[in-house]
């Protein structure tokens, strides 16, 4: 799949680049000519400045993450997802501006790094993963105990077999919630 995607990279990038003509010339026609290229420059400038203060900023949490022996992931993927949507606003265009500006604002920049966290786990697995976001929550539901029961196998063998390991403890079933 992911060579797939790899694959429509360069049909989509030209058809975003229509896209984004096409939205520049309707904003024309809405707000005057002088008016958009000031809108699209004005974009382009505060993503600069942005990227420049997110790329600082992350870098600071994660040497402080560093310091306290916290795992650094989540404020990495913070970082990473305010870049992205830095860069996406530095871009000329207004899609692209809308999309960095979508992700720069706290829901759009929470569900991207709860998405690209959710990535990482499939990808490195969940051992790794807790490495590098810390501890995952847990919801447990209670279900009925679990009863293990050593019924001896009919054998011509006259050797009496070690009873099965039983589970001690509390058992709990439940489903890891990120």
């Amino acid at each position: 799949m992911r060579r797939r995607s790899l694959a429509l990279l360069p049909l989509l990038l030209p058809a975003l680049a229509v896209v984004e003509i096409v939205v520049f010339i309707a904003v024309v026609h809405a707000i005057g000519g002088l008016w958009a290229i000031l809108l699209g420059v004005a974009a382009s400038l505060t993503g600069l400045a942005l990227l420049r203060r997110e790329g600082m900023k992350g870098w600071r949490r994660f040497q402080a993450a560093a310091v306290e022996g916290r795992p650094p992931g989540r404020e990495v993927s913070h970082s990473l997802v305010g870049l992205f949507g830095s860069l996406l606003l530095a871009v000329p265009g207004f899609v692209s501006s809308v999309a960095g500006l979508l992700l720069l604002l706290p829901p759009g920049r929470q569900l991207a790094r709860h998405q690209m966290e959710r990535y990482a786990e499939r990808r490195v697995g969940g051992a790794a993963a807790s490495d590098l976001f810390g501890a995952r929550h847990v919801r447990v539901h209670p279900g009925d105990p679990i009863v293990v029961i050593d019924e001896e196998p009919v054998s011509s063998s006259p050797r009496p077999r070690p009873p099965a390991a039983a589970i001690e403890g509390e058992v709990i079933e439940g489903e890891v919630m990120r």
